[in-house]
């Protein structure tokens, strides 16, 4: 079983990553110009500025302090968001759309990792699992979006 700092950690981890996605979202819609994309984009950021405070909140009542205001520095696993702000200097949009889409399958990997070490912890479940159906719902409009630039 895990302790209760193991908990706010692996929190605080996925608090990392709802910012980074976040700030991909951000970055993506600074880049682009087109109207559709950019909504997408603005939409999933303020989506994960919403996953981000409830997380903080969810670590505030296991006795943690959660600061975190932008994405982590914990290695490339948690930084797969980075790789849209290298994608966004070419200025194409299916680039840009690919990007996000690695981050957004990196992310789930990680709620479905957290989802199966958690699962005796029934006051994470649900927060985990809505937050990973909507970077789901995410990814899947991306791929739309990604089929429909690419044809």
């Amino acid at each position: 079983m895990e302790t209760n700092s193991e908990i706010i950690s692996d929190l605080k981890n996925l608090l990392s990553i709802v910012n980074d996605g976040k700030e991909g979202y951000e970055s993506a819609c600074e880049i682009t110009d087109k109207i559709e994309l950019q909504g997408a984009f603005l939409k999933y950021a303020a989506q994960r500025a919403g996953y981000a405070e409830e997380l903080k909140t969810h670590i505030a009542t296991h006795g943690g302090v959660a600061n975190n205001e932008e994405g982590g520095i914990l290695g490339a696993l948690h930084r797969t968001w980075i790789d849209v702000k290298q994608s966004l200097s070419s200025k194409e949009d299916v680039a840009i759309l690919e990007a996000v889409i690695t981050g957004e399958k990196t992310a789930l990997e990680k709620y479905d990792k957290y989802i199966a070490d958690y699962a005796s912890h029934a006051d994470h479940m649900q927060l985990l699992k809505t937050h990973r159906e909507g970077i789901l719902n995410a990814l899947k409009e991306m791929e739309g979006l990604l089929i429909q630039r690419s044809t």
